[in-house]
């Protein structure tokens, strides 16, 4: 078993910064979650909205990729000694008020949340207009 816990959401007013984080716990590196195959991502949700992507980061070396809405206002970082991942968030804006998930995947599931292992509780982030 995994455990994903997610930190750092609050509200800031538009064009703010916010870094969230995500510690992982239990069986990470056994379960093969710090392998080159593996990878962690960011989704997030909206009341009435469908679940989506943010971005994925690859653990073992460190390759991201962002969906377009946040590219070049988002950043992925991880560490390896900390099994932790963080979501830069720059620029913010209304539309990134958000309840943020993180993820992890076995076999990278990148962009498409089906193939996520495991999920953490969440963590709010509000953006005031």
């Amino acid at each position: 078993q995994v455990q994903l816990v997610e930190s750092g959401g609050d509200s800031v007013q538009h064009g703010g910064s916010l870094k969230l984080s995500c510690v992982a716990s239990g069986d990470f590196e056994r379960e093969g979650f710090s392998a080159a195959s593996a990878c962690m991502g960011w989704f997030r949700q909206v009341p009435g909205k469908e679940r989506e992507a943010v971005g994925y980061i690859y653990f073992r070396f460190g390759d991201s990729a962002f969906t377009d809405s946040v590219k070049g206002r988002f950043t992925l970082s991880r560490d390896r000694a900390k099994q932790s991942v963080y979501l830069q968030m720059d620029s913010l804006q209304p539309e990134d008020t958000a309840m943020y998930y993180c993820a992890a995947s076995r076999w990278c599931s990148r962009l498409s949340p089906t193939g996520y292992n495991y999920w953490g509780q969440g963590t709010q982030v509000t953006v005031d207009s």
